[in-house]
């Protein structure tokens, strides 16, 4: 069986995936965040903004947001668009592992019914009718994107490799890169030139290596979704940073063909994550004029 840490049965690893994959790719950051200066009386409050979703209706989620005392998560509404929202101290938010978990949280709580917009970390409008502006200003934007998000998840994807163990296999099936290995264990005198040949034809044949590994299982992953996101490695060990968009009606196919892969490459180890609202599908930058 695979070295894998969540190919079975996935594992969400929030904290971990976000310094990896997010927050290079924030799916909505408006240019228009509260910012807050120290001040030495009483901490104003403004509205934290989790996501954007489609309804009419005022909603509650109940007490699971950011917060010593896990604030009440609400709606605030433009027509038939709403920001998902808690009370917060309007200030820089520190992203401290309990407050990233409480991001995840509530966005996670509301995309069990509802297709959502992520908001990036540490989102913070002064008022309500500041929200107000935003889903108004902002309409047609995030109501594209809810058509094209409709009912589609994220999954993410990482694939690792012993390295070492990649390394003798290319010594021993490429003959010149054996060849030269050999000559320079016998070789008296100086090998430098010969130890930077043979450092070329190593690095050049592990980056082959890797690239059909990736190319291998991106094609057969790319015919269960919707679209994928190819995101740079971290580390000497990770070949492969991925995301992937999944119809929610295609959560089981995707499931069964990541397994399915993960057994038949059993030298490499697959972190497999999810389901995610869709954080590296989504981009919109708002600006909107404050006073």
């Amino acid at each position: 069986m695979p070295r894998t840490t969540a190919s079975a049965a996935r594992k969400k690893t929030p904290v971990a995936r976000r310094a990896a994959v997010r927050r290079p790719a924030a799916s909505a950051t408006p240019s228009a965040r509260a910012s807050a200066a120290p001040q030495s009386g009483p901490v104003s409050r403004g509205k934290y903004v989790y996501c954007i979703i489609e309804s009419g209706e005022p909603l509650q989620f109940g007490p699971v947001g950011i917060g010593a005392d896990s604030a009440d998560v609400y709606t605030v509404h433009y027509r038939n668009l709403a920001a998902v929202v808690s009370d917060a101290p309007l200030e820089v938010l520190d992203s401290t592992r309990e407050n990233v978990l409480a991001h995840e949280r509530v966005n996670e709580t509301v995309m069990h019914e509802h297709t959502v917009i992520p908001m990036s970390f540490g989102t913070i409008f002064k008022t309500r009718e500041d929200i107000v502006e935003l889903l108004r200003s902002a309409a047609g934007a995030f109501g594209d994107v809810l058509n094209k998000m409709q009912n589609k998840l994220e999954f993410g994807l990482k694939i690792l490799w012993d390295k070492d163990q990649a390394i003798r296999e290319v010594e021993s099936e490429d003959e010149d890169i054996s060849r030269l290995k050999n000559e320079i264990s016998s070789q008296k005198g100086p090998t430098y030139f010969a130890r930077m040949q043979y450092g070329r034809l190593i690095d050049s044949a592990l980056q082959s290596r890797s690239e059909r590994y990736v190319a291998d299982i991106l094609n057969e992953l790319r015919e269960v979704s919707v679209a994928s996101r190819i995101n740079k490695p971290i580390g000497d060990k990770m070949i492969m940073n991925a995301a992937f968009l999944i119809s929610r009606d295609h959560e089981a196919r995707f499931d069964a063909k990541v397994k399915s892969i993960a057994s038949r490459f059993d030298k490499l180890t697959f972190k497999y994550t999810g389901p995610w609202p869709p954080y590296n599908f989504v981009n919109i930058r708002l600006k909107l004029e404050r006073a």
